[in-house]
């Protein structure tokens, strides 16, 4: 006799809107921890691409980092002009040179424990999978149309682009929703 495989439950995983990633960054202790939130928002780099980041990494220019994600494949995840000034600010502060480990001066333990204890004092879930979610969601919520999250994001496939934007897609029918009602 065949048993169907249970059915995974789709839950709808949370994201952070732009007010809300500011808040975080105007929380965050150091202008280190404020320039790997603002990274994290803007590009949707997972945490093990970002604990590898070096200097020689950043394109100051074309506003892009070349990072190394999944199965060693290379790409570039682009930043905004702000965190182009905080990490130019860390560099500053912190005297970032080439030869660390990495630019942030941080293991990837460091970092979690950072994003948790910005979590429990803030109350909004500070996660690198959440900024993950949160840099698709807001692309989406602006307009652009997933082949290019799907490519900016490094994903591969345009379904785990919907995955990460489902959230959206709901927000988007709800107000639709309500606006027809009134």
């Amino acid at each position: 006799m065949r048993v169907d495989s249970p059915k995974m439950a789709k839950v709808l995983l949370p994201s952070l809107t732009y007010q809300q990633v500011e808040y975080l960054i105007e929380q965050a202790e150091t202008i280190r921890y404020k320039a790997i939130i603002s990274l994290f928002a803007d590009s949707g780099i997972r945490l093990t691409e970002l604990v590898n980041i070096k200097a020689s990494h950043i394109d100051w220019e074309s506003q892009t980092v070349m990072v190394w994600g999944k199965g060693g494949k290379q790409r570039k995840a682009p930043f905004t002009r702000k965190t182009a000034e905080l990490l130019k600010l860390m560099f500053r502060v912190n005297k970032v040179n080439g030869v660390s480990k990495n630019i942030w001066g941080l293991e990837r333990r460091g970092i979690q424990i950072m994003l948790y204890r910005l979590q429990e004092r803030t109350g909004l879930n500070c996660n690198p999978h959440t900024f993950r979610r949160t840099f698709a969601s807001n692309l989406h919520r602006a307009g652009l149309d997933i082949e290019h999250i799907m490519r900016l994001g490094g994903w591969e496939s345009l379904d785990m682009v919907l995955r990460y934007t489902r959230s959206v897609r709901f927000e988007e029918s709800l107000k639709l929703y309500h606006e027809m009602r009134i």
